[in-house]
């Protein structure tokens, strides 16, 4: 298949060979069709989408700096995957920003939350509509109801340091696909908004504790997909 129509954006502007090509690519990630670790081979890519190889190799580049690939010298490139110590990581930066950001955003809103992290929810419960939500709808939908959460703070410094971590916190989604269905991530993060704000920021935590512990447990990023959506009923 190649690029052709994938080149056309909202607006009628076009989108470059190596946009449309990252696009593609990074959408392919995020919906689990390329797996975290799995190699991106120059020549299948190329042929696969009737591009040139300087092209290709610009638009891995781009999601390099986006943190979904991984370029390793003489060898290539590969989807990026997150280790147990990436993920404890990044929840800890997580938390110290997220958990901050909630508590300045009540702060400043009264006690409570503003409209746009509702708005956010809905989005959410939108894009995990149906039985085979699109996960990369469902990982954009994500990022941008916990970017809200940041968002409220009106702290730009918080949003700067937040804005970061994207492309780590699109695949920690990814790999956590087989611990979710689209209902029970939309019903978590409604349970999760009304929390904050009876509770504070505390339930934050708890939720991203939780998260990150189904990745770092004993073979929790191998759990079979089947096995969560039958568990969700």
């Amino acid at each position: 298949m190649t690029l052709g129509g994938a080149r056309a954006t909202a607006g009628g502007r076009g989108l470059s060979t190596v946009d449309a090509l990252a696009a593609a690519l990074r959408r392919e990630i995020l919906d689990g069709a390329r797996p975290g670790g799995s190699r991106l081979r120059e020549r299948e890519l190329c042929e696969a989408h009737g591009i040139a190889r300087h092209s290709l190799r610009a638009a891995l580049r781009a999601l390099a700096v986006e943190g979904l690939v991984r370029l390793e010298p003489h060898r290539g490139a590969r989807v990026a995957r997150l280790g147990p110590g990436d993920v404890r990581s990044l929840y800890e930066l997580r938390a110290a920003l997220e958990l901050e950001a909630v508590n300045l955003a009540l702060e400043r809103h009264g006690g409570r939350l503003p409209a746009t992290a509702g708005a956010a929810q809905r989005t959410l419960a939108r894009a995990c509509a149906g039985p085979a939500p699109a996960w990369s709808a469902v990982t954009d939908a994500h990022l941008a109801l916990h970017g809200s959460l940041v968002a409220a703070a009106a702290s730009p410094r918080i949003a700067d340091a937040y804005a970061t971590l994207a492309g780590e916190l699109r695949l920690f989604l990814v790999q956590l696909r087989p611990h979710y269905s689209g209902a029970s991530l939309v019903r978590e993060h409604a349970a999760l908004l009304a929390a904050i704000e009876r509770d504070g920021p505390a339930p934050l935590r708890e939720h991203l504790r939780r998260s990150a512990a189904r990745l770092t447990a004993p073979g929790g990023q191998d759990r079979d997909e089947r096995t969560s959506r039958a568990g969700d009923g």
